[in-house]
């Protein structure tokens, strides 16, 4: 037993909120203090078992004056199961902690995607954007901030090296194709109606510069502008 109860309470703590996450389609705060209370248990748990099976040792086969007494063998039969119930313990606690990472890292592909790939604009959100998640920051860990950075990089040097019309020229490849363009909802026309949510200055386009300010519509080619329809700074009218 631990202070906090059975072993593997802990973990049981970290997928609820995993759970508690994908019913209400929230990126919680990530849970430091939880997680490296897991670590310290699994280093008791390891600690226990050596400490278990450091007296239980079989013999040196190379030693022929080396035996193994009978009190020995009792012993060792004795401690077996509860080496067992630690190394369950262990073995459940890691997948535990891998299953938590493993969606927050889901849930954070998710939410790079929905804002077109802009990585700033993601760290920077508002309470009124990405799905509804606030402050998005502030709910990370440091290695969670440089997962997305790495990941964007990736991105970049995918789209680079052989999604660009200069990289596929080879290939038959004559446009650029943009990684980040939504597919959810095939366009029907190239000129779209939009409106201006928020600010987002002046923007080239086909037409010339124009000043996306908000409250404004405009119709413009799509393709000049969907990526600040995805980052939400336009919406379709």
């Amino acid at each position: 037993m631990n202070s906090a109860g059975q072993f593997g309470d802990l973990a049981t703590q970290l997928l609820t909120e995993s759970r508690r996450s994908t019913a209400t389609n929230t990126l919680l705060k990530y849970n430091d203090v939880l997680v490296r209370s897991i670590i310290r248990e699994q280093r008791d748990l390891d600690s226990r078992i050596e400490a278990l099976l450091i007296n239980t040792a079989p013999p040196d086969d190379d030693d022929p004056d080396a035996t193994l007494d009978a009190e020995k063998q009792k012993e060792s039969a004795r401690v077996m199961p509860t080496v067992l119930l630690y190394q369950t313990a262990i073995l459940r606690n890691k997948r535990c902690l891998l299953a938590y990472h493993q969606h927050r890292l889901e849930f954070l592909k998710d939410l790079y995607w929905s804002v077109g790939g802009a990585l700033p604009l993601l760290l920077s959100l508002p309470p009124a954007q990405a799905q509804g998640q606030p402050d998005i920051r502030s709910k990370l860990s440091p290695h969670e901030v440089d997962f997305l950075r790495s990941y964007a990089a990736s991105l970049l040097t995918l789209r680079t090296e052989a999604f660009s019309s200069a990289a596929g020229a080879g290939h038959g490849l004559t446009e650029d194709i943009d990684l980040f363009a939504p597919i959810a909802h095939p366009p029907k026309d190239l000129q779209v109606h939009v409106r201006v949510v928020r600010d987002c200055g002046i923007v080239y386009t086909e037409l010339g510069a124009i000043d996306f300010k908000r409250g404004h519509r405009f119709l413009v080619r799509r393709s000049d502008i969907e990526h600040l329809i995805v980052q939400g700074f336009l919406e379709e009218s």
